[in-house]
């Protein structure tokens, strides 16, 4: 299958409403947004789940996971991005786009523990080599996921799996593996 060409710091909308879309991110060491064929695979995965989901696309860097889901019919979107230029970049494609989001610049860590929301989605896609992320995950299944919800783990293929929660679905690509975790164990 043919795949059109993507400037290093675009990303293109692979489904739904906005399918084809570019959106523009800043050129930034180490932001490395989710690769086409693994969010054709976990919006497969989702697909039964994103139609009005309330998600949170957290360490969102270029916001592909998040816009992806409000393309495909996710009610609402919270991006939390630490880098002020990708905070920005993000609230321009909202604007864009005319989007149901909210754009926090703030460290992960910093919002975890301050907001008391709950959603249905988590992407959870922290800088690889972020070995304290994963200390967010108990907290993520505990007090921020729905009854029903699940959290995207997407993370170097050298890491180990999650212990929290409890595997749903795994693939691999490249250098990269993803989860879906649900609460449980």
């Amino acid at each position: 299958m043919y795949a059109p060409r993507v400037a290093n710091n675009e990303v293109r909308i692979i489904g739904g409403q906005w399918k084809g879309r570019k959106l523009k991110f800043p050129d930034r060491a180490g932001l490395r947004p989710t690769l086409g064929r693994v969010r054709e695979t976990l919006f497969n995965w989702l697909a039964p789940r994103i139609d009005g989901a309330r998600c949170l696309d957290l360490f969102a860097g270029s916001g592909a996971l998040g816009f992806e889901a409000l393309s495909r019919g996710a009610a609402v979107a919270t991006f939390v991005e630490r880098d002020r230029r990708s905070a920005a970049a993000i609230r321009a494609n909202v604007t864009l786009l005319g989007a149901a989001a909210r754009v926090v610049n703030s460290p992960a860590f910093r919002f975890v523990n301050a907001d008391s929301s709950r959603y249905d989605i988590v992407f959870f896609d922290p800088p690889f080599g972020d070995a304290r992320a994963a200390s967010l995950l108990p907290d993520l299944l505990n007090r921020h996921l729905t009854e029903d919800g699940v959290i995207y783990v997407e993370q170097s293929r050298r890491d180990a799996l999650p212990t929290t929660g409890r595997v749903v679905k795994h693939g691999t690509a490249g250098d990269c593996q993803y989860t879906l975790l649900v609460a449980g164990e």
